[in-house]
């Protein structure tokens, strides 16, 4: 067992409320329940020693794996060779679609021998409460109860003999052709009941394939039919997997305090939902044809804005737990040493509290997105859209954090204001088409005001470019990719398309995209990062708009390269090309969906027109 793993190496399973890390080791080194936010069961992938994990695996000094998913499905499947035989493990969580918030969570762990005999070992080695709590063990035959103050853990055994080890279990078992045994851990409320158990495997295995088909029938909506379907329909699951079915909320990334720098200090809790990350998401699944997922975003969203509203002051908070709960309060686990050493490992975020006024333009964008269904707002949802835009009128024009949570001071940030002209954009749009009442006319000229001063401030003579921010006249900053997207600048104009080639000088590496230069803008962080992937897909995004296809395309699939095996794409790349930061992270995967639609429409549009001229 690798003290730590690449992060990379690993896949992930979930039920639509949390989620597991298993690496291709067979071990679960990363386990929070009963919601994404919890504190962790399983963190040894945040400290080996001291984090706890969940190991079914092989031993044998020669023993190699591989991993997969089982295909169009959320189920991971890791196949161990060995001299003596060919085995695998199966894990999985049954999705709880449709089902309230719910703190029982159970994780299936399946071992058949497909050649030959295969031993495997099992060690639960739970460490409750980020491991600050303590927890009691009562085995009886195959069953063990893990009693911790906060939460009950039963771990099932069907064919696997297991015993005491201190106050966590150990056990080995020796399968031949044919032969299966597993093992389902459920966790639930402190004192909760056993779940029934299963007869036999067979009916662990009925289990399994009906939620293999719950994933594939899920995945049948897609309208998808473009070039990359096996990319696109995973990255899709993910989304998918990394959205809180009780609100429609998704997080950032499934874990929390992986590093983007090994050894530095940039390293966040990402397990909560962002206003520009959801809003985002929304556009990738309803171009995908997911139309109840990106409803259920706006719905939440619309919430957010009422309680928002209620409250008085800033109307957003630029993120939120998957219930809303605007609390984030951030604190330092200072017995973790992190991963590989990098500490400090943060529950909660700070960034919170932070000013950031791009997201009004992000949300409205969602409401926009969703509309294009034909679902207008609500009466209510609609109110609050109302008064957010006329508050934000007023309120605008204002130093902010930024986009990326610089904690080096305020700004006048470029992307800030294009996303505030967005949201007058998109209000004005929304009003027009489903005859809401509205300010149009103070929206319209707050709107244009936006744009003057953007191309006022905003604008590098010397490097004929949007800048990050109005105080410089030669920092790039990648959030600016978006621009042609939403629509500020069209792809062809001269100034985009200048702007496009001073990003591609300054951030642009081997086709991968740097957020920003720390150097020359200061953050207020230590140390450095990798290139930033969502931006990396961005990229493509405004290459392919521009009609720079030879450069999109190369750019896309080098990008391929650097997913995992099963396809999955953390926050960040290294300098070596390893991943780097929580994992796996939404922001990549939906950029990548949309990445892909839009060099796919380019691409056809391209062939279409060879064929008619010849």
């Amino acid at each position: 067992m690798k003290r730590y793993p690449p992060i990379a190496e690993h896949g992930m399973v979930g039920d639509l409320q949390t989620a597991a890390l298993v690496s291709s080791e067979g071990v679960v080194d990363w386990f929070a329940a009963p919601r994404f936010d919890s504190p962790s069961l399983f963190a040894a992938l945040l400290d080996h020693d001291r984090g706890g994990y969940y190991r079914l695996g092989v031993d044998h000094p020669q023993a190699t794996a591989k991993q997969l998913y089982y295909p169009d499905s959320a189920t991971l499947v890791t196949r161990f060779s060995t001299p003596d035989g060919l085995g695998e493990v199966i894990d999985w969580m049954t999705p709880l679609a449709g089902v309230p918030a719910t703190d029982r969570h159970t994780l299936y762990r399946v071992v058949r021998v497909m050649r030959g005999t295969v031993t495997f070992t099992v060690e639960c080695r739970p460490r409750f409460d980020y491991a600050r709590a303590t927890h009691k063990l009562n085995l009886n035959g195959d069953d063990a109860v893990f009693e911790a103050p906060d939460t009950t853990a039963h771990l099932q055994s069907y064919r696997i003999p297991i015993e005491l080890d201190g106050q966590d279990v150990r056990g080995e078992v020796t399968l031949r052709t044919g032969e299966t045994a597993g093992l389902a851990l459920t966790v639930c409320e402190p004192g909760g009941a056993a779940p029934a158990r299963f007869s036999d495997t067979a009916e662990v295995a009925e289990r399994a394939w009906a939620d293999i088909e719950f994933w594939q029938s899920w995945l049948r909506n897609s309208t998808y039919r473009g070039r990359w379907p096996g990319m696109v329909h995973r990255s899709a699951i993910t989304l998918k997997l990394l959205t809180y079915e009780p609100s429609g909320a998704p997080v950032a990334a499934a874990t929390m305090g992986l590093p983007e720098e090994i050894g530095g200090e940039r390293n966040w809790d990402y397990r909560y939902t962002w206003v520009r990350d959801g809003s985002l998401s929304v556009r990738a699944l309803l171009d995908l044809g997911f139309v109840d997922e990106g409803m259920a975003f706006a719905k939440w969203m619309a919430a957010r804005l009422r309680d928002g509203l209620k409250r008085g002051g800033e109307p957003l908070q630029i993120m939120y737990r998957v219930d809303g709960d605007p609390e984030l309060d951030e604190f330092v686990l200072e017995h973790f040493e992190g991963y590989q050493g990098s500490a400090p490992v943060r529950v909660g975020n700070a960034a919170a509290d932070q000013l950031q006024l791009d997201i009004y333009g992000e949300a409205m964008f969602a409401f926009a997105e969703a509309s294009r269904f034909g679902r207008g707002p609500a009466q209510a949802g609609w109110n609050a859209i109302r008064q957010t835009v006329d508050w934000l009128a007023t309120a605008w024009d204002r130093p902010d954090e930024g986009i990326w949570e610089t904690r080096g001071g305020r700004e006048d940030f470029t992307y800030s204001r294009v996303m505030s002209w967005v949201a007058f954009d998109r209000a004005i749009s929304m009003a027009t088409e489903f005859r809401r009442p509205g300010d149009i006319a103070g929206w319209t000229a707050a709107r244009d005001t936006v744009l003057e001063q953007i191309l006022a401030k905003g604008w590098s003579e010397k490097e004929q470019a949007l800048v990050q921010h109005y105080r410089t006249d030669h920092i790039m900053d990648a959030s600016l990719l978006l621009v042609p997207m939403v629509g500020l600048l069209v792809p062809t104009d001269p100034a985009w398309q200048s702007t496009l080639d001073a990003i591609d000088r300054h951030l642009v590496s081997d086709s991968l995209v740097y957020r920003y230069d720390p150097e020359l803008s200061p953050d207020g962080l230590e140390g450095g990062e990798g290139t930033f992937s969502l931006c990396s897909y961005l990229y493509v995004d405004a290459l392919a708009q521009a009609g720079r296809l030879r450069e999109a395309r190369y750019a896309f699939d080098k990008m391929q390269t650097y997913a995992n095996h099963v396809g999955l794409f953390a926050e960040e790349i290294g300098q070596h090309g390893e991943q780097l930061g929580n994992f796996p992270q939404a922001f990549t995967h939906l950029a990548l969906i949309m990445a892909a639609l839009t060099l796919d429409k380019a691409l056809d549009a391209a062939n279409a027109g060879r064929v008619s001229n010849t």
